[in-house]
C-alpha cells in the first residue's frame, strides 16, 4: 500500500509530518492509499485518536483527502481551500468578530479617487504597449519604501499581497521544495503553498516576530524561501522591533541563497516603525498592499525586490493578466498623497480597541496577544469548545485551526466591529469560554 515508507510519529503533529515528508520526497505519490487509522495506531503504538487528529490535520493542509470506506489518499492535486473552510458564520444576532475586515468607518471614500483616475485617462487611456506600472505610483512608491529603510529595487504592482507572494515563490522555487512560514500566520498563505506544490517548515512566533532560533533551524534544515510579517502580524498581531530585526539579519546573513518575502499587509493601520528585513539575501521581495487602509476590494499591491526577482514576476505576470489597472493604480496614488486616510488616527483607532481588549483579558487571567494591526489571539486548551461557547454567547470568533500548522490552539478575534462598550462583555465571555474548555487528549 506504501511500498518502502514508513510513517512514524508518536504524537499526531509528527505523525501528520511523517506523512508530508514522504509526500514531499515523492515517496508518498498522489493517489497512494494511507494505512487504516486503527491499523497505523497498532503499528505505532499510540491511540487511534492520534491518528484521527493527523489525518485530520494532513485534510486541513491539503495533503490528503478521505472517500468514505474507501480511505484516505494523497491527493491528486493541492487543495486550494481548505483553511478558507473553517470559518464561523454569525448567525443574526450574532457578532462578527471572525472575518478579519477592516472597520469600513475608517476606509475612505473612493469616489473622489476614481473620479480623479477617470480624468486622467480621458486625457491619457491606457492602452496595449504601456508601462505596467504608472511613473508616478513607481516615484511615490519608491520614496516611501527608501524613507522605510527598504533596499532599492525596481517596482512592480500585483493583484493584493497574495498575487505578489504566489509569483515570487514561482518565479523561484520548485514543487518539493520547502516554506518556512510564520506559525500560527496568515491562513490564505498556509493553503498557497502546499497549493503550489511546496512544503510548508513552521516557525514559532512571539510579539516581536519570528524566533531567531526556530529561523537558522529551519534555514540550516534547507528551506529554500522565508516568509515573515513586519508587522500587524495575522493572526497574533505580532511586529517585528529593532532587537529583533538586527538578530534576524544577522542569521539571513549567513545564507545568501534563501528567497526572502516580506509582508508588509499593515502598512498605513499601525503606528510602529517598519523594522525590515529584506536585502539580508541575494533574492529577496517586499510586498505592500492597500488593502487593510483603504479597501480590499481595490486589488492593489506594489512589489520590490532584487531585480531577478522583480524581471521574473513581471515578465511571467505579461504573459497572464499582463497589469493591473492602470485606473486602480492612479486612484491609490490620489489616495496616498492627498491624505484620504489619517494614518495617525486609524492606527490609533485599532490600537485603542486591540489594547482595551487584551488589558481586559489579562484583567481576567486569560493571556492574549495583539502588539499591533487588528487582531488579538487567544490562546486555549480547546479551540472547538471556545468558538462553540463564545457562539452561544453572542460571540463568532475565526478558530485558530485556520492559522495553524503545530503552534498550540487559540482563537483569533478582529477588533474592527468593536466599541467601548463592547470589550467588558466580550472579555467576559472569553474569559468563560477560555477557562471552560479542557484540553484534548489525544492519546
Amino acid at each position: 500500500m506504501l511500498g518502502e515508507y514508513r510513517i512514524s510519529g508518536r504524537r499526531a503533529s509528527d505523525i501528520a509530518a511523517s506523512v508530508e515528508r514522504g509526500v514531499g520526497s515523492g515517496d508518498l505519490a498522489p493517489g497512494h492509499v494511507l494505512p487504516p487509522m486503527r491499523e497505523l495506531a497498532s503499528v505505532l503504538g499510540v491511540n487511534p485518536n492520534t491518528v484521527a487528529a493527523a489525518y485530520r490535520t494532513l485534510r486541513e493542509r491539503g495533503v490528503i483527502e478521505t472517500a468514505g470506506r474507501r480511505g484516505s489518499r494523497v491527493r491528486q492535486r493541492p487543495a486550494s481551500t481548505s483553511r478558507g473552510s473553517l470559518r464561523i458564520d454569525a448567525p443574526p444576532g450574532v457578532r462578527d468578530l471572525g472575518s478579519g475586515n477592516p472597520d469600513p468607518a475608517l476606509l475612505p471614500d473612493l469616489g473622489e479617487a476614481l473620479a480623479v483616475a477617470a480624468r486622467v485617462n480621458a486625457l491619457r487611456p491606457g492602452l496595449y504597449g504601456d508601462a505596467p506600472v504608472i511613473p508616478e505610483l513607481a516615484a511615490f512608491v519608491r520614496a516611501e519604501l527608501e524613507a522605510d529603510g527598504v533596499p532599492a529595487g525596481p517596482v512592480a504592482v500585483t493583484s493584493g499581497s497574495l498575487d505578489a507572494i504566489e509569483r515570487v515563490l514561482a518565479a523561484h522555487l520548485k514543487p518539493g521544495d520547502v516554506v518556512a512560514v510564520e506559525d500560527p500566520g496568515w491562513g490564505s498563505l498556509l493553503d498557497l503553498v502546499p497549493a503550489l506544490g511546496l512544503r510548508a517548515a513552521p516557525v514559532a512566533v512571539d510579539d516581536e516576530g519570528p524566533l531567531p532560533g526556530d529561523v537558522e533551524r529551519a534555514l540550516r534544515a534547507g528551506v529554500k524561501a522565508l516568509i515573515v510579517t513586519g508587522r500587524a502580524q495575522n493572526p497574533t498581531g505580532a511586529a517585528v522591533g529593532a532587537g529583533r530585526a538586527k538578530e534576524l539579519r544577522s542569521v539571513l546573513a549567513q545564507y545568501p541563497g534563501v528567497l526572502l518575502i516580506e509582508d508588509d499587509h499593515g502598512h498605513a493601520i499601525v503606528d510602529l516603525p517598519l523594522h525590515p528585513l529584506v536585502g539580508a539575501t541575494d533574492r529577496w521581495a517586499f510586498v505592500r498592499s492597500v488593502a487593510k487602509a483603504y479597501g480590499p476590494d481595490l486589488r492593489v499591491a506594489v512589489l520590490t525586490g532584487d531585480a531577478v526577482t522583480v524581471d521574473r514576476v513581471t515578465g511571467r505576470q505579461g504573459l497572464g493578466p499582463g497589469w493591473v489597472s492602470t485606473l486602480l493604480q492612479r486612484a491609490v496614488v490620489h489616495l496616498w498623497t492627498s491624505g484620504a486616510v489619517d494614518v495617525v488616527a486609524v492606527a490609533r483607532a485599532y490600537g485603542e480597541r486591540r489594547d482595551a481588549l487584551v488589558l481586559a483579558l489579562e484583567e481576567r487571567g486569560v493571556p492574549a496577544h495583539g502588539r499591533s494591526g487588528m487582531n488579538v489571539w487567544v490562546p486555549v486548551s480547546d479551540e472547538t469548545g471556545a468558538v462553540a461557547r463564545l457562539l452561544h454567547a453572542g460571540w463568532a470568533v475565526a478558530p485558530g485551526a485556520r492559522f495553524r500548522n503545530v503552534a498550540p490552539q487559540g482563537v483569533r478575534l478582529t477588533v474592527s466591529p468593536l466599541t467601548g462598550a463592547d470589550i467588558a462583555p466580550l472579555a467576559d465571555a472569553v474569559a468563560a469560554a477560555a477557562q471552560r474548555a479542557a484540553p484534548i487528549s489525544y492519546g
